[in-house]
Protein backbone atom coordinates (compact mmCIF):
# COMPACT_ATOMS: atom_id res chain seq x y z
CA UNK A 1 0.00 0.00 0.00
CA UNK A 2 1.45 3.71 -0.91
CA UNK A 3 2.52 5.58 2.24
CA UNK A 4 1.70 8.59 0.23
CA UNK A 5 0.38 10.30 -2.94
CA UNK A 6 0.25 13.55 -4.03
CA UNK A 7 -1.70 14.60 -7.53
CA UNK A 8 -1.03 17.49 -8.73
CA UNK A 9 -4.32 18.65 -11.09
CA UNK A 10 -3.74 22.38 -11.85
CA UNK A 11 -1.32 25.10 -11.23
CA UNK A 12 -3.25 28.07 -12.91
CA UNK A 13 -0.98 30.11 -10.35
CA UNK A 14 1.81 32.56 -11.33
CA UNK A 15 4.48 33.29 -9.41
CA UNK A 16 5.33 36.41 -7.13
CA UNK A 17 9.05 38.10 -7.04
CA UNK A 18 9.09 36.04 -3.35
CA UNK A 19 8.34 32.71 -5.10
CA UNK A 20 5.19 32.49 -3.54
CA UNK A 21 2.38 31.39 -5.45
CA UNK A 22 -0.16 34.50 -6.68
CA UNK A 23 -3.61 32.20 -4.71
CA UNK A 24 -1.45 33.32 -1.71
CA UNK A 25 -3.11 36.76 -1.83
CA UNK A 26 -6.33 38.18 -1.03
CA UNK A 27 -9.35 38.12 -2.62
CA UNK A 28 -9.31 34.20 -3.64
CA UNK A 29 -11.39 31.29 -2.94
CA UNK A 30 -10.31 29.18 -1.05
CA UNK A 31 -11.39 25.60 -0.02
CA UNK A 32 -10.24 22.78 1.44
CA UNK A 33 -12.45 19.62 0.98
CA UNK A 34 -10.92 17.11 2.94
CA UNK A 35 -11.27 14.01 5.00
CA UNK A 36 -9.34 11.82 7.90
CA UNK A 37 -9.81 8.02 9.22
CA UNK A 38 -8.89 7.67 12.51
CA UNK A 39 -8.31 4.91 15.20
CA UNK A 40 -11.48 5.84 17.20
CA UNK A 41 -13.72 8.42 17.47
CA UNK A 42 -12.24 10.91 20.65
CA UNK A 43 -9.91 13.58 19.21
CA UNK A 44 -7.82 13.01 22.78
CA UNK A 45 -7.49 9.53 22.85
CA UNK A 46 -7.65 8.31 19.15
CA UNK A 47 -5.12 9.67 15.88
CA UNK A 48 -4.83 10.38 12.22
CA UNK A 49 -3.96 7.56 10.08
CA UNK A 50 -5.18 8.94 7.00
CA UNK A 51 -5.81 12.35 5.51
CA UNK A 52 -6.86 13.42 1.92
CA UNK A 53 -7.52 16.16 0.54
CA UNK A 54 -8.29 18.75 -2.29
CA UNK A 55 -7.47 22.42 -2.28
CA UNK A 56 -9.42 24.19 -4.65
CA UNK A 57 -8.94 27.83 -5.49
CA UNK A 58 -11.76 30.10 -7.24
CA UNK A 59 -13.37 26.74 -8.22
CA UNK A 60 -10.20 25.71 -9.74
CA UNK A 61 -8.74 21.91 -8.32
CA UNK A 62 -4.88 22.92 -7.50
CA UNK A 63 -4.13 19.22 -6.30
CA UNK A 64 -5.19 15.88 -4.44
CA UNK A 65 -2.86 14.95 -1.75
CA UNK A 66 -3.41 11.25 0.26
CA UNK A 67 -1.11 10.76 3.05
CA UNK A 68 -1.04 7.98 5.55
CA UNK A 69 0.71 7.55 8.77
CA UNK A 70 1.38 5.08 12.03
CA UNK A 71 -0.17 6.36 15.44
CA UNK A 72 1.50 6.85 18.19
CA UNK A 73 -0.97 5.68 20.48
CA UNK A 74 -1.16 2.04 19.22
CA UNK A 75 -2.76 1.03 22.87
CA UNK A 76 -5.78 3.35 21.93
CA UNK A 77 -6.53 1.94 18.22
CA UNK A 78 -10.14 0.69 18.76
CA UNK A 79 -10.30 -2.83 16.67
CA UNK A 80 -13.92 -1.73 15.48
CA UNK A 81 -11.98 1.82 13.83
CA UNK A 82 -9.84 -0.73 11.67
CA UNK A 83 -12.55 -2.83 10.89
CA UNK A 84 -14.61 0.39 9.21
CA UNK A 85 -11.15 1.28 7.29
CA UNK A 86 -10.31 -2.16 6.69
CA UNK A 87 -6.75 -1.68 7.51
CA UNK A 88 -5.13 -4.17 9.62
CA UNK A 89 -2.23 -3.83 12.55
CA UNK A 90 0.50 -4.85 9.67
CA UNK A 91 -0.01 -2.42 7.25
CA UNK A 92 -0.10 0.36 9.76
CA UNK A 93 3.59 -0.80 10.54
CA UNK A 94 4.23 -0.13 6.79
CA UNK A 95 3.15 3.59 6.86
CA UNK A 96 5.20 6.78 7.52
CA UNK A 97 5.70 7.82 11.10
CA UNK A 98 3.18 10.59 11.98
CA UNK A 99 5.66 13.70 12.33
CA UNK A 100 6.44 13.03 8.76
CA UNK A 101 2.82 13.10 7.51
CA UNK A 102 2.50 16.30 9.84
CA UNK A 103 5.48 18.10 7.68
CA UNK A 104 3.50 17.16 4.71
CA UNK A 105 0.17 18.69 6.20
CA UNK A 106 1.65 21.60 6.88
CA UNK A 107 3.61 22.51 4.05
CA UNK A 108 0.33 22.00 1.91
CA UNK A 109 -1.48 24.34 3.95
CA UNK A 110 1.55 26.96 4.05
CA UNK A 111 1.61 26.63 -0.02
CA UNK A 112 -1.42 28.50 0.02
CA UNK A 113 -2.25 30.55 3.25
CA UNK A 114 0.41 33.16 4.34
CA UNK A 115 1.90 33.62 7.76
CA UNK A 116 -0.60 35.27 10.33
CA UNK A 117 -2.86 35.86 7.29
CA UNK A 118 -6.66 37.31 8.59
CA UNK A 119 -9.30 34.98 8.41
CA UNK A 120 -11.02 35.85 5.07
CA UNK A 121 -8.32 34.49 3.67
CA UNK A 122 -7.94 30.90 5.16
CA UNK A 123 -9.16 27.75 3.60
CA UNK A 124 -13.11 27.46 4.05
CA UNK A 125 -12.91 23.76 5.53
CA UNK A 126 -15.22 21.33 3.81
CA UNK A 127 -16.10 17.92 4.56
CA UNK A 128 -18.97 15.53 5.47
CA UNK A 129 -19.38 15.96 9.44
CA UNK A 130 -16.62 18.50 9.02
CA UNK A 131 -16.15 19.19 12.87
CA UNK A 132 -15.03 15.72 13.30
CA UNK A 133 -12.57 16.28 11.35
CA UNK A 134 -11.44 19.02 11.99
CA UNK A 135 -11.08 18.39 15.89
CA UNK A 136 -8.82 15.21 14.67
CA UNK A 137 -6.82 17.49 12.34
CA UNK A 138 -6.30 20.12 15.40
CA UNK A 139 -5.25 17.24 18.15
CA UNK A 140 -2.57 16.39 15.20
CA UNK A 141 -1.39 20.04 14.96
CA UNK A 142 -0.90 20.12 18.31
CA UNK A 143 0.41 16.99 19.11
CA UNK A 144 3.34 17.21 16.83
CA UNK A 145 3.66 21.30 15.55
CA UNK A 146 5.87 23.60 16.54
CA UNK A 147 5.38 25.68 19.79
CA UNK A 148 2.97 28.18 17.55
CA UNK A 149 1.41 24.80 16.05
CA UNK A 150 0.93 23.91 19.92
CA UNK A 151 -1.29 27.30 20.80
CA UNK A 152 -3.36 27.56 17.49
CA UNK A 153 -3.62 23.82 16.07
CA UNK A 154 -5.16 24.35 12.61
CA UNK A 155 -7.03 27.92 13.18
CA UNK A 156 -3.72 29.56 11.37
CA UNK A 157 -4.68 27.69 8.24
CA UNK A 158 -8.68 27.58 8.50
CA UNK A 159 -11.83 30.34 9.10
CA UNK A 160 -14.89 28.92 10.78
CA UNK A 161 -17.00 29.35 7.67
CA UNK A 162 -17.42 25.63 7.09
CA UNK A 163 -18.79 23.65 3.97
CA UNK A 164 -20.88 20.91 5.45
CA UNK A 165 -22.46 17.84 3.46
CA UNK A 166 -24.63 16.84 6.21
CA UNK A 167 -25.02 20.32 7.50
CA UNK A 168 -26.81 20.82 3.91
CA UNK A 169 -28.60 17.61 3.87
CA UNK A 170 -30.52 18.74 7.09
CA UNK A 171 -31.45 21.74 5.28
CA UNK A 172 -32.86 19.93 2.26
CA UNK A 173 -34.34 17.26 3.71
CA UNK A 174 -36.51 19.99 6.27
CA UNK A 175 -37.21 21.88 2.75
CA UNK A 176 -38.67 18.55 1.04
CA UNK A 177 -35.95 18.57 -1.18
CA UNK A 178 -33.83 15.01 0.04
CA UNK A 179 -35.98 12.07 0.39
CA UNK A 180 -33.85 10.00 1.99
CA UNK A 181 -33.90 7.55 5.15
CA UNK A 182 -30.27 8.93 6.62
CA UNK A 183 -27.67 11.60 6.19
CA UNK A 184 -24.59 9.09 5.73
CA UNK A 185 -22.53 9.98 3.35
CA UNK A 186 -22.48 6.72 1.23
CA UNK A 187 -26.66 7.55 1.27
CA UNK A 188 -26.80 10.98 -0.03
CA UNK A 189 -23.86 9.99 -2.61
CA UNK A 190 -25.89 7.46 -3.63
CA UNK A 191 -28.89 9.72 -3.75
CA UNK A 192 -27.22 11.84 -6.19
CA UNK A 193 -25.52 9.45 -8.30
CA UNK A 194 -22.07 9.63 -6.84
CA UNK A 195 -19.58 7.07 -6.75
CA UNK A 196 -17.69 6.64 -3.65
CA UNK A 197 -15.20 3.57 -2.10
CA UNK A 198 -16.48 4.37 1.21
CA UNK A 199 -14.38 5.05 4.73
CA UNK A 200 -11.01 5.70 2.13
CA UNK A 201 -10.23 8.99 2.82
CA UNK A 202 -9.52 10.14 -1.05
CA UNK A 203 -12.51 8.28 -2.22
CA UNK A 204 -14.60 9.93 0.61
CA UNK A 205 -12.83 13.56 -0.38
CA UNK A 206 -13.45 13.23 -4.17
CA UNK A 207 -17.26 12.19 -4.18
CA UNK A 208 -17.97 14.69 -0.73
CA UNK A 209 -16.88 17.42 -3.26
CA UNK A 210 -19.08 16.27 -5.99
CA UNK A 211 -21.79 16.07 -3.23
CA UNK A 212 -21.29 19.50 -1.91
CA UNK A 213 -21.20 21.13 -5.35
CA UNK A 214 -24.57 19.21 -6.09
CA UNK A 215 -26.44 19.96 -3.44
CA UNK A 216 -25.29 23.95 -3.69
CA UNK A 217 -26.91 24.29 -6.96
CA UNK A 218 -30.11 22.53 -5.52
CA UNK A 219 -30.12 24.68 -2.54
CA UNK A 220 -29.83 27.89 -5.34
CA UNK A 221 -26.08 28.60 -5.14
CA UNK A 222 -24.71 27.70 -8.77
CA UNK A 223 -20.94 28.70 -8.10
CA UNK A 224 -19.19 29.32 -4.55
CA UNK A 225 -16.44 31.86 -6.17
Amino acid sequence: MSVSKVITVSTKTARTKKGETNCCKKGFMKILYFDTETTGISPYRNEITQFAAIVEINGVVMEEVNWRCQPTKWDAIDPKALETTGVSLEQLRTFQPASEMFGQIKRLLSKYIPPFTKAQDKFYPAGHNVQFDLEFLNAFFKQHGSFEDKKWGITSYQNWRSLDSRVFGNFLGVSGNLPVLDMKLSTLCAHYGIEIDAHDALSDTRAMRQLIQKMMKTIGVSDVQ
